[in-house]
């Protein structure tokens, strides 16, 4: 087991922002979640998946409470989810998940900031074959055998297994498994006792890209100006 490959991070815009801006991701991924498979995490494991995430984050009980008892209104919004593509400055490739009520909007925004940005919106499957959708699910790695847990794991289509970094740059195990197997893989660590940091589908890249620091900032720029719009949930890129 080794260190698991990670693309670099995006942490331009302040803290609070930030914080703001993961509370308002999850508050969408609990009404989708509730909207699909209903108010009881007992019996929904996708809204499982975001009240873990909830706390990954140190978003607080009452504001989750309060998300899924919105979901059940009849005037909640129903999101849609777009993924968008395209290339940001020096060729590096970008995927844009999004969560929308008003997909004319959310293009037009996502457009105008690639352009801004040096990059060029895409068409669809233009970007993504560069990328593997996966589960993956980071675990606090105290009173965890690696070896017993990667041979226990396997059956429930465990892919990568290695260290990765937690949000407050500590170490944490990082699981990966194919998109298929997400619930299978969920299931088995909820039954072996094990609670995840975070539990969260994303697209790993194939070949990362090197490029100096200089470079590399453009990029991030354009990722950060991505991160920051309503609509838009996660930012994903090729670079290293």
């Amino acid at each position: 087991m080794g260190r698991i490959f990670e693309v670099r991070k995006s942490t331009m815009f302040a803290r609070w922002d930030k914080m703001a801006k993961q509370f308002s991701r999850i508050g969408k991924e609990i009404a989708i979640a509730v909207k699909s498979g209903g108010p009881d995490p007992h019996t929904n494991p996708a809204l499982r998946r975001c009240m873990q995430n909830a706390k990954s984050v140190n978003m607080p009980k009452d504001r989750v409470e309060a998300a899924i008892k919105r979901a059940q209104g009849k005037e909640m919004e129903n999101y849609e989810e777009i993924l968008y593509e395209g290339y940001g400055p020096h060729g590096v490739a970008i995927l844009v998940e999004t969560a929308t009520d008003n997909h004319v909007r959310t293009v037009a925004n996502v457009k105008s900031i690639f352009n801004k940005g040096g990059g060029t919106l895409g068409n669809s499957n233009s970007v993504s074959f560069q990328f593997k959708k996966m589960g993956v699910f980071k675990l606090k790695p105290e009173g965890l055998n690696l070896d017993d847990l990667e041979l226990e794991l396997i059956d429930f289509g465990l892919e990568e297994l290695g260290e990765g970094t937690g949000e407050n740059g500590e170490t944490v195990l990082v699981v990966r498994v194919g998109f298929t197997d997400f619930g299978n893989m969920q299931k088995a660590l909820e039954e072996k006792g094990i609670t995840p940091i975070s539990a969260e589908l994303e697209w790993i890249p194939g070949t990362p890209v090197e490029l100096g620091e200089e470079q590399a900032q453009d990029v991030l720029k354009l990722v950060d100006k991505l991160e920051q719009d309503e609509d838009v949930q996660k930012v994903f890129h090729n670079l290293a």
